[in-house]
């Protein structure tokens, strides 16, 4: 477990490793003094995700062609993108499964012959996936497995700033030609039953920020949120908070039987003016009502980059919007240099200054430091190459097929040379 207060200042390649002397001071004052809609730090968009292999990449590009260029981004382990990455907010899309099995057999990767995928996915449990039968690969299959490396991360690192797990529904089909595509179950109001069950499955109460905690003595988290405000830094770290990225059906299904989601561990992404609006989801960075959220008292989640189009022109334009916007959560495929180089180009989205976090940029309050807000970052040393050829294993007895999967690129110590 590491410690609450840090005692020394190490400068890694200029990025914060620990804060400085003297800091216990300093440390207590941003815990007592800052909220956690007074920051802003980075998120990854999809963070579970892995590219296909070359085989299954060519096959999908063969009946997709430049559509392909949108899912040409993948992500490290969760718990790489926290110690290395300076990630504070996550990305899961869910996928019913009560039975177990629905997504066990991929339809690309069946295509590409690449044999049997893992028996995990035969279990039941909601799963953690892209885009069923032609985007499938990822770093933790199922949402308790997902959550469980948030976990076991968090214990070992209690001193953190509070992760937010943004959480989008999926139930939509697929429709190409004659191909026969696996029917998601549907997001039942029953079935966000289970859902929360599931996160509970793994969180202690004390390790959740849920809407219940926030509102408190009020008769509305929107009330709540724009009074009192959310908690300290002190009072979050080591927790996480879950947020819905859909809306429309799913969340009024979600609030059916919980006013103000009384009872509920997801904040709904919502409206202001409604009894549940704490969170909104804003994801173009040039919308003109993110500032004024923002001032507000919600928090906002906004994107950096989309569909790989910035990375590709190296297009630091929405990347900087989002930034200067003060949206708490500014979400990227590329929070660290050298994610893509597989375009030439050097893009990436971060927050300036080397810091895990920084104070924000419209409403951080004068006693805020941004140093002493999450020390936890570890630089790691640039990969050598962008790609490794692996063994795809198989649970069958034939032979394992030799397929080239693509690997990320890793953390590279350093400072962002932009200001924001």
């Amino acid at each position: 477990m590491l410690a609450l207060v840090f005692a020394t200042l190490v400068l890694v390649g200029g990025a914060v490793s620990s804060p400085a002397g003297g800091s216990s001071t300093r440390m207590a004052s941003v815990d007592d003094d800052v909220r956690i809609n007074q920051i802003q730090v980075i998120g990854s968009h999809n963070s579970y995700k892995r590219m296909v292999s070359d085989a299954e990449e060519e096959l999908r590009r063969s009946f997709i062609g430049d559509a392909a260029d949108q899912m040409q981004y993948q992500h490290e382990p969760l718990a790489t993108q926290f110690s290395n990455q300076r990630v504070r907010q996550i990305e899961l899309d869910v996928y019913l499964d009560s039975a177990g099995g629905l997504y066990s057999d991929p339809m690309l990767r069946s295509a590409a012959g690449l044999g049997a995928y893992d028996p995990a996915m035969d279990l039941p449990g909601i799963k953690v996936l892209h885009i069923q039968d032609v985007d499938y690969r990822t770093t933790c299959l199922s949402l308790v497995s997902c959550l469980e490396q948030i976990e076991g991360w968090s214990d070992a690192n209690p001193s953190h700033l509070p992760i937010a797990v943004l959480l989008e529904l999926k139930d939509d089909p697929l429709s190409f030609g004659s191909f026969t595509f696996t029917t998601p179950e549907p997001w039942t109001a029953a079935a966000m039953d289970s859902l929360d069950a599931e996160i509970r499955s793994v969180m202690d109460p004390s390790d959740l920020i849920t809407p219940d905690d926030v509102r408190g003595a009020h008769a509305t988290l929107e009330e709540a949120v724009l009074s009192d405000g959310w908690p300290t830094v002190g009072d979050a770290r080591g927790k996480v908070m879950f947020l819905m990225d859909n809306s429309g059906s799913y969340r009024t299904d979600y609030l059916a039987g919980h006013p103000s989601l009384q009872g509920r561990v997801l904040f709904t992404n919502s409206t202001p003016g409604q009894d549940d609006a704490a969170f909104v989801k804003r994801n173009d960075p040039f919308d003109a009502s993110i500032p004024g959220l923002v001032t507000a008292g919600y928090i906002v989640r906004t994107r950096a980059d989309a569909d790989t189009l910035e990375a590709r022109a190296n297009d630091t334009g929405p990347r900087d919007a989002a930034l200067a916007s003060g949206a708490q959560y500014v979400s990227t495929d590329y929070p660290v240099p050298g994610l893509a180089v597989g375009f030439t180009t050097p893009y990436y989205a971060a927050i300036p200054g080397g810091t895990v976090a920084r104070c924000n940029p419209l409403i951080g309050p004068a006693s805020c430091v941004a140093a002493d807000l999450d020390t936890i970052y570890t630089p790691i040393a640039p990969p050598t190459s962008t790609s490794t050829t692996t063994v795809v294993t198989t649970t069958s007895t034939t032979t394992p097929v030799e397929s080239t999967e693509p690997k990320p690129a890793e953390a590279v110590a350093g400072t962002a040379d932009y200001t924001g």
